[in-house]
């Protein structure tokens, strides 16, 4: 641009300076083209990149998908054929106390400790990961962001010692009733004992939580429907169980969780004015 703007006359009185100048110019627009070419390629790369991590993570869910989807094809399989036997909450509880039937739930640590059956047995499927390494750092992080913040199901790891602390406690020919929250992780357990040669397995439908106060003897600090929720929801009283409860208790119980909102929404004005004061005295520092 600045070798146009020169007089012609310019060029035709000194040549060998407007070569040097051409030159100087060329130059410099080489430099500038190889300077935008890097810059293009260094975006480039980055966007591969963040295309790339977004794909794999993608294919990651799209397999765990599949692989869900497989595995409830199998557990479906196991019930049609009569392979694994159906009970609801009321039968197992039926079964555990009149018929001295044994009980293994297979919940994580996080919700086993808040209610339990009595005389159960306690062998976790999954348990709570609480290793801090570059292999759980991610998985932790990612699980808070996806939602762990809001539930509170932390991140979880199989248990590899289970068949074997299974076959400590049981026979393969003991009729075993298997339990857990929802009834979604005791079908993969049946699966696992199944394969391992039991033949008498019972799972509870919809889990313990499906189970009303007078099924199960119960013990623990908390009601046994309120054993899988946590996090926020809890906090505030937004899960399906808490409501439900809600319903049953009365205002005053909804009270309760209306005035924990009602302090959660003060304390994020007052971090939010504050960190606002704040901004401004460094500002009225930096000015002085």
């Amino acid at each position: 641009m600045e070798t146009l703007s020169l007089p012609i006359n310019t060029l035709n009185n000194n040549s060998s300076a407007n070569c040097i100048s051409l030159s100087s110019t060329s130059n410099y627009a080489s430099l500038s083209s190889l300077q935008l070419r890097s810059s293009f390629t260094a975006r480039t790369l980055n966007l591969k990149r963040v295309v790339r991590v977004q794909a794999e993570s993608e294919d990651s869910e799209l397999k765990q998908m599949r692989d869900m989807a497989a595995a409830r094809k199998r557990w479906e399989a196991l019930i049609r054929d009569g392979k694994v036997k159906v009970l609801t909450p009321k039968e197992a509880g039926y079964a555990v106390q009149l018929s001295n039937k044994p009980l293994l739930d297979v919940r994580p640590s996080n919700e086993h400790n808040k209610a339990w059956v009595r005389a159960s047995t306690w062998i976790p499927i999954f348990d709570v990961d609480n290793r801090l390494d570059a292999g759980t750092i991610p998985r932790k992080v990612s699980n808070f962001v996806m939602g762990g913040w809001w539930s509170g199901i932390p991140t979880l790891s199989y248990n590899s010692q289970f068949l074997a602390k299974v076959g400590e406690k049981f026979s393969e020919d003991t009729e075993l009733i298997v339990a857990c929250q929802k009834g979604l992780r005791s079908l993969a357990a049946c699966e696992l004992l199944y394969n391992a040669g039991y033949q008498n397995l019972f799972w509870v439908q919809g889990g313990l939580e499906a189970a009303e106060d007078q099924d199960l003897a119960i013990e623990g600090p908390v009601p046994l429907k309120f054993a899988g929720i946590g996090g926020v929801s809890e906090f505030l009283g937004w899960t399906d169980q808490q409501r439900a409860a809600g319903a049953k208790e009365g205002w005053g119980y909804r009270l309760v969780f209306s005035a924990r909102l009602l302090g959660v929404i003060v304390a994020a004005d007052a971090l939010y004015i504050g960190i606002q004061q704040i901004g401004r005295y460094l500002q009225d520092i930096r000015t002085h």
